[in-house]
């Protein structure tokens, strides 16, 4: 365990198996074939802590083997290393329907980074939260809104499309700083933005800190997601392009251990008549062939599993063949160089001293070197007493958190050996094999935008373009207007586009502006100023207005037309504070705004006093003639109603009409009772 490096030689014994297995005797060699290999200069670690001491108990080995056609079997070694390093990426919904649950976010994110810990000790930890697309329908786009999205009285932060707040780091603190000071925000609709986040996640390798171990993305939401073509509904039509595009910056313990629970091999394509089968020999005894023979399951930290990799050819083949196989998850393999022996006489006699073994170092026997004693390699070019084969180790490793040979090639005597590509055009270089020319960021799905080289993984541009995938064109040509400016002066030439000032501003070269007050109304108040020293600016007309030259005529009649101008040209008509009218034609004419204004104003004329005042008299004179036919037509209606009333009194009279009621007669008569007429 505390010695990393081994050396090992070995045989195969294949004789009987060959022999039971039926082959024809004329394949069967008469002694064993021997192999080496140098597990220090060619193995891939498994399992590789990136602090200086080696923790891993196993190494894949690249392996040389010369053989006949037909059945071989070798063995390999599997086992999960203590602190293997880990890489591991929390994202985190921030829109408004995670308000409720963000505090148990929050929480989640701490007891991640604690439980983390108890795994390995070789973690980094990152976070990144993410919200919606920030256009119309998925957020709304007013000023207000876009400053605090959410209703009422709650502060929200302004909506995001995605951001990434820590690169991956092992300062645990400020990770439990930064997520527990998140804020929520907002938006319209109820699917959210996780792919394009986790989409920039995965592609953001330099940004977010991705190094080349087990990587793990924790996504944390509370909704569903948009399905491709959703982003048609925003003016969005064109599709992800794979590209980062970052400017300036409820699991348990069991899940975690679950990621890497079971190991399965794979090979890469097999030359044409070989076959490979696999049996596995599990924990607890467990045996299993055929296809499960590829994997094994609950493997447990520091746990080992052995494979039997048998390899069977049906024919001989005319060249060298490399067989790679890797456990699934991880970026280690074993390459096996297989180099086929067409004739049964190799084993009869080596050629000893061999020139072909470096300088004679080695018996070269079935197109393999088989060291004196005190040589390695794969030739026998190294000798164990020149060097500690730590220190070679280390020649082969940019700093103690890379590879060996940055995974791209073999360590050599101390000298890495880079990979050879199947794609001859395709290589891998530098001292380390750290640089290649076929993995620098493509634009188009073209190699650095099929306008520049690779070179160490990063594109050198030809002439008038740049960018990091050499997609920004520096040619101002699709940018310039009908006018002859640039952007109609209202943005800047970016890749070959417009990027226009403020969001107001659209179009290919920022021709067109839907809510801003037109030329007209935008250069009315300078016209009055400068025309007619009159209007809102005439204090700061010298300093606000000088933008243009000014042209004045004497009627409308002289302004310029649009059939005569070969650029733009706008007719204005705008009132002033008086109610006078004035005209005048905005232009842009070799780079220069140019204004012609008719220089009288065009006043209503003043009103005729006498046809008012007359009006006004016979309207009064009206209104009182109107008004005293109304009083005499209620009088006479008054007097009417007075009339009726007494005729109808008269008629209910009770006395006689023939005689006075209160009249008295002067003649009294007095009769004498005594009187009896006598």
């Amino acid at each position: 365990k505390g010695n990393a490096f081994r050396y090992v030689t070995g045989h195969i014994g294949f004789t009987s198996s060959l022999r039971s297995s039926g082959r024809s005797k004329s394949l069967i060699p008469s002694k064993d074939v021997y192999f080496s290999y140098a597990s220090d200069f060619f193995r891939r670690k498994l399992l590789v802590s990136i602090e200086s001491a080696f923790k891993g108990l196993f190494y894949l080995t690249k392996l040389f083997k010369a053989w006949h056609p037909h059945f071989k079997t070798i063995n390999l070694k599997f086992r999960r290393a203590d602190d293997y390093p880990i890489d591991l990426y929390y994202l985190m919904d921030l829109s408004y329907s995670m308000k409720d649950d963000l505090e148990n976010v929050k929480n989640l994110g701490t007891e991640l980074m604690r439980e983390m810990a108890k795994i390995t000790s070789d973690f980094k930890i990152g976070f990144g939260s993410f919200v919606e697309k920030t256009v119309m329908p998925y957020v709304s786009t007013t000023p207000l809104r876009m400053m605090n999205p959410c209703l009422g009285n709650h502060n929200c932060t302004s909506p995001f499309s995605y951001k990434n707040v820590l690169s991956l780091t092992k300062d645990g603190k400020k990770f439990n700083n930064l997520v527990s000071q998140q804020q929520i925000s907002g938006n319209l609709d109820s699917p959210e933005g996780g792919f394009d986040a986790i989409m920039q996640v995965a592609v953001c390798e330099k940004i977010i800190g991705w190094r080349n171990v087990t990587r793990l993305l924790v996504f944390s939401t509370d909704a569903g997601f948009h399905f491709a073509g959703d982003g048609k509904l925003g003016g969005i039509v064109l599709p992800n392009d794979g590209q980062c595009h970052l400017e300036g910056n409820m699991y348990t313990m069991s899940h975690y251990y679950s990621l890497s629970s079971e190991v399965t091999l794979e090979h890469g394509k097999l030359p044409d008549g070989v076959s490979i089968q696999y049996k596995s020999f599990c924990k607890n005894g467990v045996t299993q062939t055929g296809d499960d023979g590829r994997r094994c399951f609950n493997i447990s930290i520091g746990d080992e599993v052995n494979f039997h990799i048998s390899i069977e050819s049906q024919k001989c083949l005319s060249k060298d063949e490399i067989i790679k196989i890797k456990p699934l998850g991880f970026n280690e393999e074993l390459v096996i160089n297989l180099k086929f022996i067409c004739d049964c006489q190799c084993s009869s006699g080596g050629e000893a001293n061999s020139k072909k073994c470096f300088d004679g170092n080695g018996t070269f026997e079935c197109g393999a070197c088989k060291c004196n004693e005190g040589r390695i390699g794969r030739v026998c070019e190294c000798s164990k007493d020149e060097v500690r084969t730590e220190d070679l180790d280390a020649n082969c490793r940019k700093d103690n958190g890379t590879d060996i040979c940055s995974n791209n090639g073999d360590c050599v005597c101390g000298t890495c050996e880079c990979k050879k590509r199947e794609n001859p055009a395709e290589v891998y270089s530098g001292k380390y094999c750290e640089c290649d020319n076929f993995n620098c960021d493509r634009s188009n799905n073209n190699l650095c935008g099929g306008h520049g080289r690779c070179e160490c993984r990063k594109c050198i541009c030809d002439a008038n373009y740049t960018g990091s995938a050499c997609d920004c064109s520096l040619d101002t040509t699709p940018c310039l207007a009908k006018n002859r400016q640039i952007c109609n002066g209202r943005g800047e030439c970016k890749c070959g586009s417009c990027r226009c000032t403020g969001s107001k501003f659209q179009g290919p070269t920022c021709e067109l502006c839907p809510t801003c007050p037109g030329v007209c109304a935008e250069h009315k108040d300078c016209v009055q100023c400068r025309a007619f020293q009159s209007g809102d600016k005439k204090d700061t007309c010298e300093k606000e207005c000088s933008n243009f030259n000014m042209i004045k005529v004497k009627d409308r009649d002289k302004l310029p037309q649009p059939t005569d101008q070969s650029f733009p040209l706008t007719h204005c008509k705008e009132r002033d504070a008086n109610d006078c009218w004035f005209y005048f034609t905005f232009s842009v004419r070799n780079d220069t705004n140019e204004v012609v204004v008719v220089e009288q104003l065009e006043c209503p004329a003043g009103p005729d006093i006498i046809p008012i005042v007359a009006g006004v008299v016979a309207g009064i004179v009206m209104i009182g003639l109107a008004l005293l036919l109304i009083w005499k037509l209620l009088m006479i209606i008054h007097d009417r109603r007075e009339f009726a009333k007494f005729e109808k009194e008269k008629l209910n009279a009770k006395w006689d009409t023939g005689e006075n009621p209160i009249y008295k007669s002067a003649v009294t008569t007095v009769v004498n009772p005594k009187y009896e007429g006598k």
